[in-house]
């Protein structure tokens, strides 16, 4: 663990808490811009953070200790994983013992958590929320774990650091049928797990089609802006890793600041891009029935299955 190594990772995490609220503003603003409404500004997500943040806490005398804990514990392992894997660089902290299966779990211990949280309240949406937000990730996760597979078998790693330098070292191999089915998977399940359309509503407040706002309706005041804060960070994340392994051009390979200063920028420009062309699809799109959101996962994991099976055949 270098200096350089600790200076790339705080640079990461500096960069995506500035951006990540930013991110979802400007996906707000593009949605409404599309739909011919003038819309808030991209600002407006770190206005709402900072009338939040001066709130008074208020927690159900019902609740125990995960229900506190669980805002922070959100935030801390998403920035965790900001810290270690390869947005800006490839020479991050822990580059020998990152691999993508790790990122998957961790990103996961901030789902059970937040579900935990919300079966402690005791309510009735609490419950159905954190069911619901378990179930789709049980059907996520396999979708992923075989794409991250299919992804470093062309590697020959699961470390981040080595698919990324061997994508830039064969940038041919980005076009491959196993890559680009890959893609298809992380995609979708990028999309179930950040919860938006189609598999959820982030801007919905009807109780009967809500996933991850029946988790939190119970948190208020400086908590809420956590969870609000943590699920910008695993947005911006996400559209991070799909830019890290599937766009990794522009990303530093060495310690110059030149090289540091264009990974940061082409970083920026990859979850921008990412983000309004999401939303530009969420117009045209309308959220799935529930029962309807297995079948789109169960696609995602086709795909990834379908993604192993070429990279064996192409090998």
């Amino acid at each position: 663990m270098t200096a350089a190594a600790i200076a790339i990772g705080l640079l990461q995490v500096l960069a995506l808490v500035a951006i990540a609220p930013v991110v979802t503003g400007v996906m707000r603003t593009t949605r409404a811009r599309l739909e011919g409404r003038f819309g808030p500004s991209p600002l407006q997500p770190w206005r709402d953070l900072r009338k939040l943040l001066r709130k008074e806490r208020l927690i159900t005398e019902q609740t125990s200790w995960i229900f506190g804990v669980a805002p922070l514990l959100l935030v801390a392992s998403t920035l965790v994983v900001v810290a270690v894997i390869p947005s800006v660089a490839t020479t991050t902290l822990l580059v020998d013992s990152v691999d993508l299966i790790g990122v998957i779990y961790l990103l996961l211990l901030g789902t059970v958590v937040l579900a935990l949280a919300a079966i402690d309240t005791g309510t009735a949406f609490g419950g159905m929320g954190s069911s619901r937000g378990m179930t789709i990730a049980a059907l996520a996760e396999p979708a992923a774990l075989l794409a991250i597979f299919a992804v470093s078998l062309r590697a020959g790693s699961s470390s981040l650091s080595t698919i990324v330098e061997g994508a830039l070292a064969d940038p041919a191999g980005l076009a491959s049928p196993e890559t680009l089915l890959a893609f298809g998977a992380v995609a979708v399940v990028t999309l179930a797990e950040a919860g938006r359309l189609p598999v959820d509503n982030p801007s919905t407040h009807l109780e009967l089609t809500m996933i991850h706002e029946a988790m939190v309706l119970e948190y208020a005041g400086p908590d809420l802006a956590l969870v609000e804060f943590a699920s910008s960070l695993r947005l911006t994340l996400f559209f991070g890793l799909i830019g890290t392994l599937f766009l990794p051009w522009g990303i530093a390979t060495t310690d110059n600041i030149a090289a540091m200063a264009v990974g940061v920028v082409a970083w920026l420009v990859k979850v921008l891009a990412l983000a309004v062309g999401v939303a530009a699809v969420e117009v045209g799109l309308a959220k799935l029935r529930l029962f309807r959101v297995p079948e789109l996962l169960a696609a995602a994991f086709i795909l990834s299955f379908l993604a192993v099976i070429v990279s064996f055949f192409l090998r």
